[in-house]
């Protein structure tokens, strides 16, 4: 059995999402992060960084008890534990999966969740941090709607763990109010319009709310 402790933010969507995917058998422990369960010791000795989401996965590597954070790795354990579902065994399609998963856990979380910040939450007006996490948004969003110009998903194998690590932030920065909405971005609203409609990820997002 695997265990989810998560909550209803992008990256820990990214968990939920992923589970319901591949259909392997969890049972979800919501951390309310708003209050700071997170940070409680049971929570900490799980992931020292205090942050979720993390499994506890009862039969991992050759039989063994795993916890496991970090929401990109556990995308990627999840995947090969399912058989490679959703990460291709072609090793230049592996590749360019992780080309993009890795996008998103450097550049368009980082980048994201800066902005929402100094959007939702600075104490006071801050217009110098806040165009650079706004130009440099914008520009990922350009680099991400180029590419599903090309191709129907981030990957040429089709959809992947790359399209569920970015699923999550590309819909949460439609609330800050420099952004919106996707209509600058075409091709990334149409990709983003796709998979809301897949049942795996109307499962997984509604996951944490479900248990909460």
């Amino acid at each position: 059995m695997i265990t989810l402790h998560s909550f209803g933010t992008p990256n820990g969507h990214k968990a939920s999402i992923m589970l319901e995917e591949v259909g392997l058998e969890y049972k979800l422990n919501s951390v309310d992060i708003r209050v700071g369960e997170q940070r409680a010791q049971e929570m900490l000795a799980l992931n020292p960084n205090a942050k979720i989401p993390i499994i506890e996965d009862d039969d991992g590597p050759n039989g063994n008890r795993l916890v496991l954070w970090e929401s990109g790795a556990i995308l990627i354990y999840l995947a090969e534990k399912a058989v490679s579902k959703l990460l291709s065994s072609n090793p230049i399609h592996r590749l360019h999966t992780l080309q993009w998963l890795f996008f998103q856990v450097g550049g368009v979380g980082p980048m994201f969740g800066q902005l929402g910040h100094f959007v939702m939450h600075a104490p006071e007006e801050m217009p110098y941090p806040l165009n650079r996490y706004l130009q440099e948004v914008l520009r990922l969003y350009k680099v991400l709607d180029d590419r599903l110009g090309q191709n129907e998903y981030l990957v040429e194998s089709g959809y992947s763990i790359a399209d569920i690590a970015n699923y999550g932030w590309v819909g949460a920065a439609t609330r800050y109010e420099p952004i919106g909405n996707l209509d600058r971005w075409p091709n990334v609203k149409s990709w983003h319009e796709k998979l809301s409609e897949r049942p795996a990820v109307q499962r997984g997002i509604n996951a944490p709310a479900r248990n909460h």
